[in-house]
Order: structure tokens, then sequence, then C-alpha cells
């Protein structure tokens, strides 16, 4: 099932708080048994939604969870895995961490790390419906793709609260898919 686009590619995996989460262990393993070097990083609020262990296992490496860990492997992961990153993907991307990145905030392992990053960053929105819409989440959007962001999704279907709308996140084989054509447009 290897994909030789992914040959030593590496791809960094921000989780950050939303229930759309679960999602994201699909993408990360899909993408580790396609040939890519998977590393994850998790806000505080992601692992109320899945463990780390989940990711360190599906990833076969370790998951930065704080930037001050000191168990943690690298000195300074936001660094260490923003320089190493071919692709940067942001899945579950709230509307708190949007906002975060649109404003150059950086005090998690997420926003830091994409803040260091040079390789493109994809992001899949996933909210409720009417967080999407809010004028300063769609503001956010934009200014985040005028400095050159990709962004996936969101999709309109069932979202966590029970009811249809736009919010949820775009399913793990269409993110995989744009995964590759933005490593192919490199």
């Amino acid at each position: 099932m290897s994909d030789p686009r992914l040959t030593g590619k590496v791809i960094v995996v921000g989780v950050t708080g939303g229930i759309a989460a679960y999602k994201t262990a699909q993408i990360v393993s899909r993408l580790r048994q396609m040939g890519a070097d998977m590393y994850v990083v998790m806000t505080g609020s992601a692992t109320h939604f899945v463990s780390a262990l989940t990711f360190r296992t599906l990833s076969q490496n370790p998951v930065i969870t704080t930037l001050w860990d000191p168990e943690n492997p690298y000195d300074e992961p936001h660094v260490a895995l923003g320089e190493r990153a071919s692709l940067y993907v942001i899945a579950p991307a709230t509307a708190h961490t949007i906002g975060k990145l649109a404003l150059g905030l950086a005090d998690d392992a997420v926003t830091a790390t994409a803040l260091v990053t040079r390789a493109p960053v994809l992001l899949a929105p996933a909210m409720h419906d009417a967080m999407y819409e809010h004028p300063t989440t769609q503001e956010h959007l934009r200014t985040l793709r005028q400095r050159g962001y990709h962004q996936i999704g969101p999709e309109t279907g069932w979202l966590a609260s029970g009811r249809q709308g736009i919010g949820r996140m775009s399913e793990p084989d269409a993110i995989v898919d744009e995964i590759l054509t933005i490593l192919d447009a490199r």
C-alpha cells in the first residue's frame, strides 16, 4: 500500500480539541501505511477526545502534547518538527485554533509548530455551524488563506450537536487525497 509520493516525506499532524479528532487517527494510520514518516502534536484539549497513546501507536513516534514536558524527546519540539515537516496538517482545526493562528499566537504545540514550519499547512476545520459561519471565523480563515494556508472543508452533514449543518470535518480519505495533491504540486 506504499505510495512513492510519500517516500521520505515527513508529515506532522496537529490535533485540536474537537470530537472529529477520532477521524484524525484514521488519517495518521493511512498515511503511515502509505509510507509517510508521521509525527503528531496535540493540544491539551485534544487529549480529552483521543489519547496520545493512540497517536503514538499509529504514528510509531513520540507524541507531543505540551512544549514543557521534561520527558519530551526534543529540546524544542515545535522547532524540531516544524523544520522537519514536508507538510503540516491541522485536523480538526477548531475555531479557537484558527483564531490563534490568524493572530500569530503560539501558546501550545499545535500553534507553535505552525509558526515555525515553512512547509505547506493544511487546515481541516470542524466546529458547530454557527461557529463556522460567524464573521470572525470567516475573517480568520480568509487571513490564513491569504498567507498561503490550504483548507479542506468543512462539509455539510451531521454535527456533534445532533443536527445537520456545515462544520463537519472532511472525511479522512478526502484529506489524504488533498495532502497528496499539495505534495504533488511542490
